[in-house]
């Protein structure tokens, strides 16, 4: 299994005005070649009366085959810089598109450059970040005593409960970082002083948020 990789959750949108020109930033995580194309097109059809809709995107776990486009502005000013801000985050999995409808006042090679490299930082500062790491999924079983115990002890040490079943008893379904599957689990058994049946299911790469 390959090792652990920083990405985004979901969408996110941000918007700034540069010397009258409007830049919309659009992030989303993307999983494959096929989806970050499928992205591209949705947002320039979505903005398809803009200037510009230039693009960026990772779209692999590894890195291989980035991807950019100035989509009509001077060469090296918008793609590269939108690429070189997710490379230097160090993101994977991702999509960027950055929309601009011209303002009428020509901001040069350098202002371009400075225009979308800053409208994808500020997006992906404002982005939620996720973690993608091997987890380890179980069933945690305990008595209705114990729900507020466990659920406590879950929100405290970063487990991410997939579901709930309540039944005779309640079985929690939950994926911890397969790191700290062994001390996660000791721990927990202590805390409910062995009143906790836990039965694992399976390992997968989990995107815990950072």
């Amino acid at each position: 299994m390959a090792q652990s990789y920083l990405s985004l959750s979901g969408e996110c949108v941000t918007q700034k005005v540069i010397e009258k020109s409007k830049f919309i930033a659009t992030s989303r995580h993307v999983c494959g070649e096929e989806e970050a194309r499928a992205f591209i097109a949705e947002i320039s059809k979505k903005y398809s009366d803009a200037t510009h809709n230039c693009y960026a995107y990772i779209s692999d776990n590894l890195g291989n085959f980035p991807r950019f486009s100035d989509d009509g502005e001077p060469q090296g000013t918008a793609g590269m810089p939108m690429l070189e801000v997710l490379k230097n985050n160090k993101l994977y999995e991702v999509a960027v598109v950055v929309t601009r409808y011209f303002g009428g006042i020509k901001l040069g090679a350098g202002g371009l450059v400075r225009a979308y490299a800053g409208a994808v930082a500020e997006n992906i500062a404002a982005a939620q970040k996720v973690l993608y790491e091997t987890c380890s999924e179980s069933v945690y079983t305990v008595d209705y005593s114990n729900v507020d115990g466990i659920m406590k002890f879950f929100a405290e040490h970063g487990a991410d409960v997939i579901s709930t079943e309540y039944l005779g008893e309640v079985h929690f379904t939950a994926a911890i970082k397969k790191s700290v599957e062994e001390q996660f689990n000791a721990a927990l058994i202590n805390t409910l002083n062995g009143r906790v049946r836990i039965k694992k299911l399976r390992e997968y790469f989990f995107p815990f948020k950072v």
